[in-house]
């Protein structure tokens, strides 16, 4: 779990919560009571049986203390669960839990409702971040500052642009985590080697009926072995990962004193160092970096994992599951501190415009070039701005006295230029 940063309150968006040992036991509970009703409705168990599966499918029905003893005992990770089940069942309804299924149908069905119910904390969490950006790029879009590129400062741009750039990218990241919600949140319902051998010819549609009182749709080849979905949710979180870090390290690297241009929300008390009394440091924006590149990590480990020899391999299921789990619980706290960093940004026109004249005009050298080249070709144009450009920095000499010393009388700046950038012809010579 990320370090919470001191005096800033980071809500727990309530994703880590749906990966606890009850909710992982309950979600399996879930599993188990879709697939006898699904087999109740198909005849293949009976109805008063299935309704008192469904009935105590609940963890405050198990004796939780056994199926612990029972993991331990056993190292199996779902039949101490079925035992509880079978055990809180009254009658002989117990005799029909887990009736052809195989242990990955439960766990990994399971594991996918546990992660939809993130993927939607998600969705509300980049919603949210979407709103604040919106009114963030408008609040900003006449904020001038030097755009750079290379590091160096290449033409004037403004802080609403950057902010705009970053929706643009997110919004993209939305799109494709809603487009693949049909294929990623699937009910698997195959048997032991994913050839429906243990339920016959009711086995598809057994596994439709199960998917459909889940909200999922069934896998169109139940197979064990198929892990390409899971794996295409975690390179999604790695890509919302990516952006995010791009994100935070912008604001990590604009909050340096040399900068000065934002600075995340630093409450009062907050302690950036135990030595240096004056730190002011970006910790959200730390947070945000570190948990993308952990996010990013995870992606390898869920491609490795779709290597599944023959028809089963319980190994690249502990790797996926590993994925899946890390990637989103990590992905709720990097979300949250992009919604509370943004909801408390700071941002400082005045010395974004001091950075934009750092040059001493030089980052107007392309509208000039432009502005000349249609005097005198954009070449040409380019040669003349550009020694004169180059000359500035090389002679440390300002670059309106280098333009004016040009030898030709085509390297000044024309009319049009100088009335439509006042603020540079005022101290041309």
């Amino acid at each position: 779990m990320l370090e919470e940063p001191t005096s800033l309150r980071i809500d727990d968006p309530g994703v880590r919560a749906l990966f606890t040992e009850a909710a992982r036991f309950q979600s399996w509970l879930d599993v188990e009571a879709a697939l006898a009703q699904a087999q109740a409705e198909l005849g293949i168990i009976p109805e008063p049986a299935a309704r008192e599966i469904v009935k105590k499918a609940h963890l405050k029905y198990l004796d939780l203390e056994a199926v612990r003893a029972g993991l331990a005992k056993t190292g199996h990770p779902i039949v101490p669960l079925v035992w509880a089940l079978d055990h809180a069942c009254e009658g002989d309804a117990g005799g029909y839990v887990h009736w052809g299924a195989t242990t990955q149908n439960i766990t990994q069905t399971g594991l996918l409702l546990q992660v939809r119910r993130a993927h939607q904390i998600f969705l509300r969490q980049l919603g949210a971040i979407l709103s604040t950006l919106a009114d963030l790029a408008e609040r900003t879009k006449d904020d001038l500052l030097p755009g750079r590129t290379h590091g160096q400062h290449a033409v004037p741009a403004t802080f609403g642009f950057k902010v705009a750039v970053w929706i643009d990218e997110l919004c993209r990241h939305v799109e494709r985590l809603r487009a693949a919600e049909g294929r990623v949140f699937v009910a698997m319902l195959g048997g032991g080697a994913g050839t429906l051998a243990s339920l016959g010819e009711p086995g598809l549609a057994t596994q439709e009926k199960m998917a459909a009182r889940l909200g999922m749709r069934p896998m169109s080849m139940p197979a064990r072995t198929i892990g390409d979905h899971q794996a295409e949710y975690v390179t999604l979180l790695g890509l919302l990962a990516a952006t995010a870090g791009k994100i935070g390290r912008e604001i990590y690297t604009l909050m340096k004193q040399e900068f000065g241009e934002v600075e995340e929300p630093v409450p009062p008390g907050t302690v950036g160092s135990s030595t240096m009394p004056q730190k002011r440091n970006p910790k959200l924006s730390q947070d945000i970096i570190a948990a993308a590149a952990q996010i990013r990590a995870l992606v390898p480990l869920a491609l490795d994992a779709m290597h599944t020899e023959h028809e089963a391999d319980r190994t690249t299921s502990i790797m996926m599951g590993r994925a899946l789990t890390q990637g989103c619980e990590l992905t709720g706290d990097m979300l949250e501190r992009l919604i509370v960093l943004f909801r408390g940004l700071q941002v400082f026109p005045a010395r974004m415009r001091e950075n934009l004249d750092l040059s001493g005009g030089l980052i107007m050298a392309e509208a000039l070039m432009l502005e000349l080249g249609k005097q005198i070709g954009r070449q040409r144009a380019h040669d003349a701005v550009y020694d004169a450009a180059q000359g500035s920095v090389t002679q440390s000499r300002p670059f309106r006295e280098m333009l004016a010393a040009a030898p030709r009388r085509r390297a000044r700046s024309p009319p049009a230029f100088r009335a439509a950038h006042p603020s540079f012809a005022a101290s041309a010579p």
